[in-house]
C-alpha cells in the first residue's frame, strides 16, 4: 500500500476490522512512520438469471426469499430457517464459476433444501415452481415423494 505521505510502497498493518460490509486497517508507513487509514470491500460479480422467457435480470434474494416464505406459509417452518436456506443457494450459485444461471436451476436448489426442511412446503413450492397441470400430474409429484422416503 503506498504511503500517502511520503509515497513509499510498503506499510505494515497495525488494526483491522469490520465496519458495515467493508474491512477498515490502520497501517504504518515503513518510511516515515506515519499511519493512515484504508478500507477495503470485497468485490462481488452479479448472478445473472435467465428465465424461462430468454430474458435476463439480476439475482435477487428477496424474490428467492419471498417465494419460500409463501410456500412455508402456516407451516412450522421459522423464518430464520427460510434465510438460512436462501444464504445457502445464493452460497451455492456464487461458489459455482458460472456467472449466469437458469431460473429452472435456482428452483430446482430451492425444492432440494425445502424438501429437507417441509415436504408440504416442498409441494406447495413444487406445485407453483412445475405449474402443475391437473390433478394427476400433482399426485404423481407426492407418489415420487413417497417412493424417494
Amino acid at each position: 500500500m503506498k504511503c500517502p505521505f511520503c509515497g513509499y510502497h510498503d506499510s505494515k498493518v497495525i488494526d483491522s476490522r469490520a465496519v458495515d460490509e467493508r474491512i477498515r486497517r490502520r497501517r504504518e508507513c515503513l518510511q516515515c512512520s506515519k499511519r493512515f487509514t484504508t478500507y477495503e470491500s470485497v468485490e462481488t460479480v452479479p448472478i445473472i438469471v435467465i428465465k424461462k422467457d430468454k430474458s435476463h435480470e439480476s439475482f435477487d434474494r428477496n424474490k428467492l426469499f419471498n417465494g419460500l416464505l409463501r410456500a412455508c406459509e402456516k407451516r412450522p417452518v421459522s423464518v430464520e430457517e427460510i434465510d438460512r436456506m436462501v444464504d445457502e443457494i445464493e452460497s451455492d450459485l456464487l461458489n459455482t464459476l458460472d456467472r449466469e444461471v437458469t431460473s429452472y436451476h435456482i428452483g430446482e436448489l430451492a425444492m432440494e433444501k425445502l424438501k429437507k426442511v417441509d415436504e408440504v412446503a416442498y409441494v406447495r413450492f413444487a406445485s407453483v415452481y412445475r405449474q402443475f397441470a391437473d390433478i394427476q400430474t400433482f399426485m404423481a409429484e407426492l407418489k415420487n415423494l413417497l417412493r424417494e422416503k
